[in-house]
């Protein structure tokens, strides 16, 4: 059994780099060329339509809860707004962070930056850990939003349903980059040029956050952080059940996504919150094709790809008995079929995953 380093300082992110597979060449089913082009046009009526549906609900949600406090008849309505803040900010800060969903470069920055408060991210250094997560996606050392390591640390996970524990990191970080520090991880692949305006937004943040509280202890109630705040708690439960899907129980250091990313069929509710995120394999081979291009491009690669899930529970189906044999052997995991019309895998990476596949 294979003892892995998954910080991005140890042993398993120098021996990435110096056996390649740091910033790698990924395969990639082919598409012409013209029609990737049309693939990757963007557009700004699907995006606009979804974001005011989004931010409607919010206000209707969060002006229902708030009329009703504090009687329990508001409670469904914070669970709505709850899910739509701490859960659909989730891909609202994903997409935007690509600069796909709108054709005008502002909206996506607008969205990203209210995404990002909401999910206590800092947007500088989130849009540097996911540029290097898409650049080595679950290798060792050098992926800094590996989810389920091995072996997994479901308690972690499962408190994360609530936010237990990525809030408040979020919020220690924030803190930290406000006292005017980064964490020594995230100089790894943030530029020095950039650190300034991290402290910044920390600061900025960390007042509205005072406010807030200021507010509430005013109030003698917690109703201001009802609104902003422990939504990031209460709602976070979607973001981390459809996000654990992603690239849980399969395979670590490969270079082919159809080995690592996993595509799961989901109800058009959890799409929305999502933002077609689960076709994720897709999103992975071709990140800058829109959301609302996802399901047109899954159809036309499909022969080349592992038989998606049908569904977030015949996922976990697949996912957990894997999660669960991790806790005793590091190595194992699931290792995908592809259909016969698909190209075959690299094996050579797969075997350098230093793992046993499933049978």
């Amino acid at each position: 059994m294979s003892k892995r380093d998954y910080s991005l300082l140890g042993e398993d992110a120098r021996r990435a780099v110096e056996t390649g597979l740091s910033a790698a060449e990924w395969y990639h089913t082919e598409i012409p060329r013209k029609e990737m082009k049309a693939l990757m046009k963007r557009a700004n009526q699907p995006a606009l339509r979804d974001t005011i549906i989004l931010f409607g609900l919010m206000i209707i949600f969060a002006a229902s809860g708030i009329a009703l406090w504090p009687s329990w008849w508001s409670a469904p309505f914070w669970l709505a707004y709850g899910v739509l803040y701490g859960s659909a900010m989730d891909s609202r800060w994903h997409e935007c962070g690509h600069g796909t969903p709108f054709k005008t470069g502002w909206m996506n920055d607008v969205v990203y930056q209210i995404a990002s408060f909401c999910m206590v991210r800092n947007p500088v250094t989130w849009r540097w850990s996911h540029a290097r997560h898409h650049t080595d996606t679950i290798i060792v050392g050098r992926d800094p939003e590996i989810v389920a390591m091995r072996p997994p640390a479901l308690f972690h996970i499962a408190m994360n349903f609530f936010g237990i524990f990525d809030a408040i990191k979020g919020w220690s970080r924030m803190l930290l980059n406000a006292s005017g520090r980064l964490d020594p991880e995230e100089a790894t692949y943030v530029p020095e040029t950039e650190h300034q305006r991290i402290i910044r937004i920390a600061r900025i943040w960390t007042a509205i956050y005072a406010a807030t509280i200021a507010l509430a202890w005013a109030m003698h109630s917690i109703l201001p952080l009802m609104v902003i705040g422990l939504p990031r708690f209460y709602g976070a439960w979607h973001h981390v059940m459809t996000g654990v899907l992603q690239h849980a129980g399969l395979a670590e250091n490969v270079l082919d996504h159809r080995l690592n990313s996993r595509t799961v069929y989901m109800n058009p509710i959890s799409r929305f919150i999502y933002w077609n995120m689960n076709y994720h394999v897709e999103h992975h081979m071709y990140p800058m094709v829109p959301y609302h291009r996802l399901p047109e491009l899954h159809e036309m690669i499909r022969d080349d790809l592992p038989t998606p899930n049908s569904s977030i529970w015949q996922a976990y189906k697949e996912a957990l008995p894997v999660l669960k044999r991790q806790l005793a052997y590091e190595d194992f995991f699931l290792k995908r079929d592809l259909p016969p019309t698909a190209k075959p895998y690299r094996e050579e990476f797969h075997r350098d995953a230093l793992g046993t596949p499933a049978e």
